[in-house]
């Protein structure tokens, strides 16, 4: 089964030592991630310090080596079961005839087999199962040719194919490059006494920061403690932003290429009232992404809203947990409803997205013990029938809820009175960009890059795209 991971990248160039920046940072992108974690400091040399585990956990306690540092990269990662290793998390770093190169990569390679099979056919040899891995050594090959760092970049990127926003740490250069579609997002900013790059543009607001603009899709650039370098940007007719980190990956304060999330969320939730009205008592958001699109559908439908369901804020995302076991045992201790809200009421729960299913079963049952009337679901994603093999864990169609049921089936399996989604183009015009601009990959299985034995974006059947 090939990797895919969706992670968060850091990367600061100041006139000040930069480890507590990192350390803020990180915890900022810690959502993105929480099986390991990892940063890389130059002082003369890279020095990097990575482990399984939380920001907290892995990153609290430093040599003096890493004091004096003003620049460097930080990565925090999650991925699918089988990845989980320390031989996998990030910063990586390798040698190359120019100096170190370390690197923190966001999304996933969708060529990554095939180029790795050359690679080794070749005789290189790999030291992890990433497709991180294999960037950063395309990179250093390119490197050993005389080129330039950032003609090495762009050869790299000529290459591969699929998402990646990613920070490098040449020396004691910090670079960023994203794909030409997008499909991940990753943002500059402005510090004190520098400049950051960050996945989210929140994580920049913590660090104390402003955000300065997007990393265009294509675009590769150089940070510095005075300033901020345009390397060079490829163009694409159509980019392929990832819907799913506005409907539930981000944050809700991250605005991604200049649109913030949480008014996304809300206007999904009025938008899921104008498709799908339902006669109710109160609206009851499954927090914590579930929120924004709650108020909306409450604002909308004049329907109170309660936070009937309280989170355990000490147990980690469910949906990013590796291993299913992990995400079932998660789902029982994270929610819990309050009686009094919703006892002999008519609730409607507002998610984000039903992928597996576990989730949501779990909560409508606890929702029905606690004494509820009747449960109706409003789901801010439209149904999730396809994986993504563009960075989010959604490994086979086999887990999920949705491919080839009936929405009344849905309902059934988990438990509701009634089940609905927000559609399909009523999901583009509250995101707010051209559908022929997002990655729908994982809800119309149309893919905006080739996927072997998945339909691309644009043709209209399979033995088109093979042919």
């Amino acid at each position: 089964m090939p990797l895919r991971e969706a992670c968060g990248v850091l990367g600061v160039a100041s006139k000040t030592p930069i480890l507590n920046l990192l350390q803020v940072g990180l915890r900022a992108l810690q959502h993105r991630g929480q099986e390991s974690a990892g940063l890389t400091i130059f002082d003369g040399e890279h020095i990097t310090q990575k482990g399984m585990g939380l920001v907290s956990e892995v990153l609290d306690d430093f040599g003096e080596e890493f004091k004096d540092g003003t620049v460097g990269i930080g990565h925090v990662r999650y991925s699918t079961a089988g990845g989980s290793s320390m031989k996998n998390a990030q910063p990586m770093t390798v040698s190359a005839v120019t100096g170190e190169l370390s690197i923190g990569h966001n999304g996933n390679i969708s060529n990554q087999d095939k180029l790795r099979q050359e690679k080794e056919n070749s005789g290189w040899a790999f030291m992890s199962d990433t497709d991180s891995e294999i960037i950063i050594r395309m990179i250093a090959n390119y490197l050993s040719k005389n080129h330039t760092i950032k003609k090495a970049i762009q050869l790299t990127m000529e290459e591969i194919i699929g998402s990646y926003s990613i920070v490098l740490l040449h020396n004691d250069e910090v670079y960023a490059f994203r794909d030409p579609l997008g499909i991940k997002p990753l943002c500059v900013g402005q510090i004190n006494d520098g400049y950051v790059i960050a996945s989210e543009s929140a994580a920049i607001e913590v660090m104390g920061g402003q955000v300065v603009r997007d990393v265009e899709p294509g675009e590769i650039l150089s940070i510095s403690s005075n300033e901020i370098t345009t390397h060079s940007v490829t163009n694409a007719e159509n980019k392929a932003f990832c819907m799913f980190e506005y409907v539930y990956f981000a944050r809700p304060d991250a605005k991604i290429d200049g649109i913030l999330t949480y008014n996304v969320r809300q206007e999904i939730g009025r938008k899921l009232w104008e498709e799908s009205p339902i006669d109710a008592d109160i609206i009851v958001p499954v927090p914590d992404s579930g929120i924004a699109c709650a108020l909306g559908f409450s604002e909308a439908s004049n329907i109170p809203y309660r936070e009937g369901l309280i989170k355990n804020r000490y147990v980690h995302r469910s949906f990013i947990q590796p291993v299913n076991e992990q995400r079932k045992a998660t789902i029982s201790e994270k929610l819990n409803p309050i009686k009094e809200i919703v006892e002999g009421k008519r609730v409607v729960l507002v998610d984000d997205s039903i992928v597996r299913g576990n989730t949501s079963k779990r909560i409508v049952q606890s929702v029905r013990d606690a004494g509820a009337k009747e449960v109706h679901i409003r789901v801010g994603c439209p149904p999730i029938i396809s994986p993504c093999f563009l960075g989010i864990d959604m490994p086979s169609r086999d887990e999920f809820v949705a491919p080839n049921r009936t929405t009344a089936e849905i309902t059934k399996e988990i438990g509701a009175d009634t089940v609905e989604y927000v559609s399909v183009p009523g999901l583009v015009k509250c995101i707010g960009k051209s559908e022929d601009d997002l990655c729908l990959g994982c809800i119309t299985e149309k893919y905006p890059l080739p996927i072997e034995g998945e339909r691309q974006r644009g043709q209209a059947t399979l033995e088109e795209f093979e042919a």
